[in-house]
C-alpha cells in the first residue's frame, strides 16, 4: 500500500453562549463530518470563551498539534468578539479595510432595505496576510491564513454560513493544499455482551490488525459498537482489508453482532423478521410500551408487527392475559412464571409467531430486599418453547425502560436467528 501522510486537523469553537450552555455547539460535530469524508483527521475540537488569554494559548496549541486550524465564532463587529483582531496579532500583521469586502457588506444591507452603519463597516476590516474569503449568506468574511507552517480558517458562528463557506470555499481549498489520504470507516454493531467481555473475547484478533487499521470500541446502552478505520490511498484496497478483517472476527462474535453501520437494532429485528416471514405481539408492563415504540418506528412494521398490550396492573395480567391468579399470589408480576404466561398468551391472542414480554420494578421505589428495583423479567415464547431472562438493572426509571428494551429485542433477534442455547 502506498505510503501517505495523515492530515490533522483541530477545530476551536468560540463564545461564553457556547460554554455557558446557551448555545450548542453543531457546528464542530458537522464540521468533523466533513472533514472525515474527505480524509481529514480531527484530533481536537476545543471551545473557548471570548478570553484573549483563552483565545491565543488556544491558537498556540492548534498550532503545534494539526496541519489545519478550523475556527467559528468570534467574528461580529462588537468589542466582545475577539477572533480578528486576536489573529492578527497573533500573526503579527495589522487590519486593513478590504474594498471587495466592504462592497460585499453594502450590497447585503442594501439587498435587505438597512442602512450600513460605522459598526458593521468594520466586517470589511482584515488581517492584512489572510486571503479574504467572502461570505455570500451573511456579513462577517472568512478569513484563510497559511502561517507558520499551518492552515488556519476563520468562519462565523452562524450554522448555515459556516457550512455555505465550507462547502464552496474551504473543503475545495483544503483539496487542493494538501496531498489527502483515504479515511474508511464500518462500523461492527453489537448487542448482549459488555465492552470488556467484548474487548477480551477479541483480544488476538486486535492485536494483529494492519498498522493502517485502527478500532475503537463505542459503548451505548446495552450495544457496543467496532469501529474499523482504515487510512490509505485507494478506496477499494481499504474497503477490502476491513472485510477481511471482519471475516476475521466474526466466528469470534458472531451471536453478538446484529448489524453494521447505522443500522439500528429494531431495524435489525424487522429485517430479520421478514426474511423468516415471520410476526411478533408484545405484552409490556414495565416497559409501557416502549418495546413497541421502537419495533413500529420502523417504516413496514406493519408486515411483522401483530399489537400489543399494556397489561399494568395485576387485575388486567388476568382478565385480558388470562395470567393465573394463583401465578400473581405466589410468584407476584416481576416474576419468571408471570412473564412466561404473559409472552404465551400475547402470542395466542395475536396469532403470532413469537410472544414479548416484560414485567419488572423500573424505580425509583417500589423494590424491596428479594426485588430490588431494577429487577426486571423478560421472556420469549415460539412454538413449542418459552425463554426467559432476569435482568438486574440501575436505579434509574428511564434507563431500565431502554435497557429493557434492548435486552427483549435481543432476546427476540436471538430467537428468531436460533441462538437461544
Amino acid at each position: 500500500m502506498t505510503k501517505y501522510k495523515e492530515i490533522k486537523a483541530e477545530i476551536l469553537a468560540i463564545g461564553d453562549e457556547l460554554l455557558y450552555g446557551q448555545i450548542a455547539d453543531t457546528n464542530s460535530h458537522w464540521i468533523s463530518q466533513e472533514l472525515d469524508k474527505i480524509g481529514v483527521r480531527v484530533i481536537r475540537r476545543t471551545t473557548i470563551g471570548d478570553n484573549k488569554t483563552s483565545m491565543m494559548a488556544a491558537f498556540a496549541d492548534a498550532e503545534k498539534r494539526a496541519d489545519i486550524v478550523l475556527m467559528t465564532g468570534g467574528l461580529g463587529p462588537t468589542n466582545d468578539d475577539l477572533t480578528k483582531p486576536l489573529l492578527a496579532e497573533y500573526f503579527n500583521c495589522d487590519i486593513q479595510l478590504v474594498p471587495e469586502a466592504l462592497e460585499a457588506v453594502r450590497t447585503f444591507f442594501e439587498k435587505r432595505g438597512r442602512e450600513l452603519t460605522d459598526l458593521n463597516r468594520l466586517q470589511a476590516h482584515l488581517p492584512t496576510k489572510c486571503t479574504y474569503v467572502p461570505n455570500e449568506v451573511g456579513t462577517a468574511p472568512g478569513m484563510w491564513f497559511e502561517e507558520n507552517d499551518t492552515v488556519w480558517m476563520s468562519m462565523p458562528g452562524v450554522p448555515h454560513e459556516m457550512k455555505k463557506l465550507m462547502t464552496d470555499f474551504v473543503i475545495p481549498k483544503i483539496k487542493e493544499t494538501f496531498p489527502l489520504p483515504i479515511i474508511y470507516h464500518k462500523v461492527i454493531k453489537t448487542v448482549g455482551i459488555g465492552e470488556s467481555w467484548l474487548a477480551d473475547l477479541i483480544s488476538d484478533w486486535e492485536n494483529n490488525l494492519p498498522e493502517n487499521i485502527k478500532l475503537a470500541y463505542l459503548p451505548s446502552l446495552g450495544q457496543v459498537k467496532l469501529r474499523l478505520t482504515a487510512f490509505g490511498d485507494d478506496y477499494d484496497e481499504l474497503q477490502a482489508a476491513v472485510e477481511t478483517q471482519i471475516d476475521k472476527v466474526k466466528p469470534k462474535i458472531d451471536k453478538y453482532i446484529f448489524g453494521y453501520n447505522k443500522e439500528t437494532l429494531e431495524e435489525a429485528i424487522g429485517r430479520l423478521l421478514k426474511q423468516a416471514d415471520k410476526k411478533v405481539a408484545l405484552a409490556e408492563s414495565c416497559s409501557g410500551g416502549f418495546i413497541s415504540h421502537l419495533i413500529t418506528s420502523i417504516p413496514g412494521s406493519s408486515k411483522y408487527f401483530q399489537g400489543a398490550l399494556i397489561p399494568y396492573h395485576n387485575e388486567f395480567k388476568n382478565k385480558i392475559l388470562h395470567v393465573d391468579l394463583e401465578t400473581l399470589k405466589i410468584f407476584g408480576a416481576v416474576s419468571e412464571q408471570t412473564v412466561i404466561q404473559m409472552s404465551e398468551q400475547i402470542r395466542k391472542k395475536f396469532d403470532a409467531d413469537f410472544g414479548i414480554a416484560s414485567s419488572g420494578i423500573a424505580g425509583p421505589d417500589g423494590g424491596w430486599a428479594e426485588k430490588p428495583v431494577g429487577t426486571v423479567w423478560i421472556a420469549c415464547a415460539m412454538e413449542g418453547k418459552t425463554i426467559t431472562k432476569k435482568l438486574q438493572l440501575t436505579q434509574d426509571r428511564l434507563l431500565n425502560i431502554q435497557l429493557t428494551a434492548v435486552a427483549a429485542l435481543n432476546m427476540l433477534r436471538l430467537c428468531i436467528i436460533g441462538k437461544t442455547e
